[in-house]
């Protein structure tokens, strides 16, 4: 059986919307509602990629109409304007080529949700918590610039005015569809403030991205908790408040362990602790599918693991290096200010190219 082009496939998946549209209205399908939502769902999916389909085909006839007039003109100045017609329609022909390209992606299902930030001080002490601070707060401007809301769950400070460890949940638009290629260990080069003889340290911190989990995706069950209250404390370890505030909570099946001391209610603390916990357990299911998925698919898209060291920061050379991609940037500073975009959007460009790739083979480069 012959294979068909994306055309040819884009043609077919018209037809069905075309199809769905026209039983939407049907008494068969509007008096059964279970029906009506299910072919609803469908029909929404099916939208975006029809109207883009169409579009591109009205460019094409637009292009046609316009190289013609090209051919044709006798009038140097119609011959100009035509040519400068079948330049744009050539380059909008493109782009939407390539959202065109990108709907037909199966979509992660993860894109749209909140997240789980967690930022640790690796290798090198003092100076790792104080890159770890300054990783959050290039993370909490960009957010800003993005218009998310950031909320810090738990804090570590050290002694010198960075961050041992930090977790925040970061709210907004598609969250997760921005940051989830963050996690990994993050490796610093700078002469620490600390530094008397101007020397260049190599320090480190790791990021995971956790999508947030809500209930409907992961249930826990009270029975497999064990709930322990504390007070909470301060730096150096001495107690700040008299009262059992601080919440740790262990769910014993997988062995996983949280604890929150950061507001001054245990309800408060039990409820963030929770947070973490149905995140932290999302992740773990989500990394047993993946591994069973690329057990069965080949060139599997790594989306970063954590344990591996995916950039590094050089202060003295202002340069920002992403060795998965091999993006370099040498605007270290304005990064570091939250102006993350560059860096942001060329590797979420790289993964989609890489999945569109994947997922389309061949047919990805004959629209």
């Amino acid at each position: 059986m012959a294979t068909l082009t994306l055309t040819e496939k884009l043609d077919q998946l018209d037809l069905r919307y075309q199809e769905m549209t026209a039983q939407l209205s049907t008494p068969e399908i509007v008096t059964d509602s279970a029906k009506f939502q299910k072919l609803a769902k469908q029909h929404s999916d099916l939208q975006q990629i029809v109207e883009k389909n169409r579009e591109f085909k009205q460019i094409e006839k637009d292009l046609a109409g316009a190289h013609e007039m090209v051919l044709e003109a006798e009038d140097p100045e119609m011959k100009h304007m035509a040519q400068d017609e079948e330049k744009q329609l050539l380059a909008r022909r493109e782009q939407v080529a390539h959202e065109l390209k990108l709907l037909l992606i199966p979509k992660d299902p993860n894109d749209d949700k909140n997240i789980i930030l967690e930022i640790r001080g690796g290798t090198g002490g003092d100076e790792a918590a104080l890159f770890a601070a300054d990783l959050f707060r290039m993370y909490s401007r960009y957010a800003e610039s993005q218009g998310w809301k950031v909320e810090v769950l738990e804090s570590s400070p050290s002694s010198i005015g960075g961050l041992k460890e930090v977790i925040a949940a970061i709210q907004g638009n598609k969250v997760y569809s921005k940051l989830k290629y963050e996690s990994g260990v993050h490796r610093v080069q700078r002469v620490p403030a600390t530094e008397t003889q101007g020397r260049i340290h190599t320090s480190a911190a790791t990021v995971a991205v956790l999508p947030e989990a809500d209930e409907v995706d992961i249930k826990i069950e009270a029975k497999d908790l064990r709930v322990d209250t504390f007070c909470s404390s301060g730096p150096g370890g001495q107690s700040v408040n008299t009262t059992y505030s601080a919440v740790r909570i262990t769910h014993m099946p997988s062995g996983l362990v949280v604890s929150q001391q950061d507001e001054k209610s245990q309800i408060k603390n039990r409820a963030k602790a929770m947070r973490v916990l149905r995140s932290r357990l999302y992740e773990l299911e989500m990394e047993k599918q993946q591994a069973a998925l690329s057990a069965e698919r080949k060139g599997q898209i790594k989306t970063g693991d954590r344990s591996e060291k995916i950039r590094t920061y050089n202060y003295p050379q202002n340069r920002i290096t992403d060795h998965r991609i091999g993006l370099t940037i040498h605007q270290l500073s304005e990064v570091m200010e939250g102006k993350m975009a560059p860096l942001v959007d060329g590797i979420v460009s790289h993964y989609e190219a890489a999945r569109l790739k994947e997922e389309l083979g061949e047919a990805a480069s004959t629209l």
